[in-house]
């Protein structure tokens, strides 16, 4: 079981850039370079004013200097290889990679005025500049999140060089060397484009609040908070750990990172009340993974989208707000079903932890989320700013009870109490550093395949994809999701995101629009954010099935597949809403209206959760499964069958009287045939 554990620990670590057992003055330096990164990120939310292309310069400096000195060249070195690459301390080469590295992202800034008066025409030291950038971001990704990412961009970059080479469908007039460097590394049109610009002003600072969250100890708080909700009930466990999971997804931006602080407490509580270790890790998987599409947070790509989308980012979240919950309403049922179909029970009494008294002991963790959801929907201040206010609340948190465990406890003492308080601050601005190399260094890899699609490519994907999808917005839609999926087993969601983003959402709008169609450009990106998402737990890698598969002790190929099969739910949820905008609140402005949408929405989740796990009352008939998606189909969108019936689309909620309806007749019949079955 510990050799299991430690796996999913080395996933999290390895995610997070944290594979060296470095000598202590090396740990230092990168506690220096990490605490630095997060002071000067917390400045320019505050009082330094730097322009935007200074910012992404200096963020992305400060990731590749920290992934160096962290990831070696090959972080399982075997055989001979053992005797070049050490885990034991920094190589020389590292140092020096590093150096080189931040030196040339830091170019840009340096040499800006020179730069933009030679515009199109760079000299020697932009093109050695420019290239050593390019080299260095794409190794330092490599080793950060595996060779996914860099191949990708290597195809496009070889396509923006070869593509008067290529066959006639495929062909591209081509780009010169200075031409490509003056798009994707001389300018703020790739590298630090605009998905590394919102990973510089917004993303730090809420990946440093939620690590700084966990650091204090908020992780376990929401774990014990949600079990002394929901342990003592039928499948007790698994509602606690969507719960718990839910919540740390307030505040993380990372499936895995969730899977292993809440999975280590909740899976074992899972299988203790009956669930197969396949399946308590599955639910872990599949909480774990809408944790990033619940808001605030929803990970790094929904600030990117609402650049993408050009509106405020509340728009995001509210957009999000729905289908989110409706997802998660939904996975309680789906355990609940499972529970009953395994006739399992919630957890003693005396091992669930006291309501009441768990709230008063952790209620000051709300407080930084309070402020931060309270900064946002009704003072409508930025991100950046609700996000660095709520820390500011957060350390406060800190530093009072640092200061109040000395005075109570004199074996602490005043002076020590302060000083824990300052390690515990110091703790969570290196994690929060270590947490951002990874999204830092995706969204500036990223940037390279959209400054080439920028370039001219784009209208030529464009038309391809069109031919590919016959012109038909359902198979554009399932052929997005699908490479969205493929994408995503080797990517970050933040990553996964841009690059369909930037290929396909355009395409979604322009072929609805073509047959009449309208998508909103907000539902065409969310689309492509939710199946990014959905990969994470994708065989056959979905590292987040690996992290809770290690932990339940399960096998990671069926954790997965049974992880998808939970997360089926999620999955049909976006193709919903873009042929029913009303489940993203488009247009939508009434609170009773959007209630209405909401529950309606859930009880289609409902309907379609029981059809996937073949039980509602009881065990299905194959002949009700037809019943179930057709429920789900006119809970979720009204609107399919209204012009059937000749009901006007301003009457169009009276359908859900039918869905329901057919749910209602479907539960009578079951309850008759429980009733004969038990007789």
């Amino acid at each position: 079981m510990s050799r299991k554990v430690k796996s999913a620990e080395e996933i999290l670590r390895e995610e997070v850039g944290e594979i060296r057992h470095l000598r202590k003055f090396e740990r230092i330096l990168i506690g220096v370079i990490a605490v630095a990164w997060a002071l000067f990120q917390l400045s320019l939310a505050s009082w330094l004013i730097l322009d935007s292309t200074k910012t992404r310069a200096i963020h992305l400096a400060f990731a590749i200097v920290l992934l160096f000195l962290n990831i070696p060249i090959i972080k399982k070195p075997s055989g001979w290889l053992k005797k070049v690459v050490s885990l034991n301390k920094i190589s020389i080469l590292d140092y020096i990679l590093a150096a080189v590295g931040a030196v040339a992202a830091l170019y840009i800034m340096i040499a800006w005025e020179g730069l933009a008066t030679r515009q199109g025409a760079p000299i020697t030291i932009d093109i050695v500049a420019g290239l050593t950038i390019l080299v260095l971001l794409l190794e330092a990704t490599r080793r950060s999140i595996g060779p996914a990412l860099t191949i990708i961009a290597l195809v496009f970059t070889a396509y923006a060089f070869l593509g008067p080479y290529m066959p006639d469908v495929l062909a591209f007039k081509g780009v010169s060397l200075n031409k490509y460097l003056n798009q994707i590394s001389l300018s703020t049109e790739g590298i630090y484009g605009i998905p590394l610009g919102v990973s510089a002003s917004i993303v730090y600072l809420f990946v440093l609040l939620g690590a700084m969250l966990d650091k204090a100890g908020a992780g376990k708080f929401f774990i014990d908070l949600a079990l002394s909700l929901l342990g003592r009930f039928k499948g007790g466990p698994a509602k606690a750990a969507i719960v718990a999971s839910g919540l740390t997804g307030l505040v993380s931006g990372s499936s895995i990172a969730n899977v292993v602080t809440t999975g280590t407490f909740t899976i074992p509580l899972m299988k203790k009340v009956g669930y197969p270790a396949k399946k308590a890790a599955a639910v872990e998987v599949a909480a774990s993974t809408d944790g990033q599409i619940m808001p605030p947070i929803m990970g790094a790509a929904a600030f990117i989208i609402a650049e993408y989308v050009n509106v405020p980012y509340l728009e995001v979240v509210k957009a999000a707000a729905i289908p989110a919950f409706v997802s998660y309403t939904a996975l309680f049922y789906v355990v609940h079903l499972e529970a009953s179909k395994l006739g399992m029970k919630g957890l003693p009494r005396e091992e669930t932890p006291r309501f009441f008294a768990t709230l008063k002991g952790g209620l000051h963790y709300l407080l930084p989320i309070v402020m931060l959801v309270y900064e946002l929907v009704v003072l409508r201040h930025s991100p950046e700013k609700a996000a660095f206010n709520a820390i500011l609340v957060l350390i406060a948190i800190i530093f009072v009870r640092g200061i109040r465990n000395g005075l109570k406890d004199k074996a602490v003492g005043l002076g020590k109490g302060f000083f824990e308080a300052v390690m515990t601050m110091c703790q969570g601005f290196i994690a929060g550093s270590r947490n951002m190399v990874a999204v830092a260094l995706a969204t500036a890899s990223a940037g390279i395949i959209v400054g080439v699609v920028n370039m001219g490519i784009g209208g030529m994907i464009t038309m391809i994809v069109e031919q590919l999808s016959g012109g038909s917005i359902f198979l554009l839609l399932f052929i997005t999701a699908v490479a969205s999926l493929l994408l995503g087993m080797g990517l970050p969601t933040t990553a996964t995101y841009i690059v369909m983003a930037s290929l396909t959402a355009p395409i979604i709008v322009e072929v609805g629009g073509l047959y009449g169609f309208f998508v909103p450009l907000m539902a065409a990106h969310l689309f492509c954010f939710y199946f990014g998402i959905l990969a994470d737990d994708t065989p056959p890698v979905g590292l987040a099935s690996y992290a809770a598969a290690a932990i339940a002790d399960s096998e990671p190929i069926p954790t997965g597949l049974q992880g998808f099969a939970y997360d089926m739910r999620t999955a049909i949820i976006p193709f919903f809403f873009v042929f029913n905008t009303d489940l993203i609140l488009h247009n939508v402005f009434s609170w009773t209206q959007g209630i209405l949408i909401f529950v309606m929405a859930c009880f289609g989740a409902f309907a379609f959760a029981s059809a996937v796990q073949g039980w509602y009352i009881t065990k299905n008939k194959w002949y009700e499964i037809p019943f179930f998606l057709f429920a789900c189909l006119v809970l979720f969108h009204p609107g399919s069958i209204n012009e059937y019936l000749n009901i006007p689309e301003s009457s169009r909620y009276f359908v859900y009287l039918i869905g329901l309806g057919v749910m209602g007749l479907i539960a009578l019949e079951q309850k008759f045939r429980a009733r004969r079955q038990t007789a």
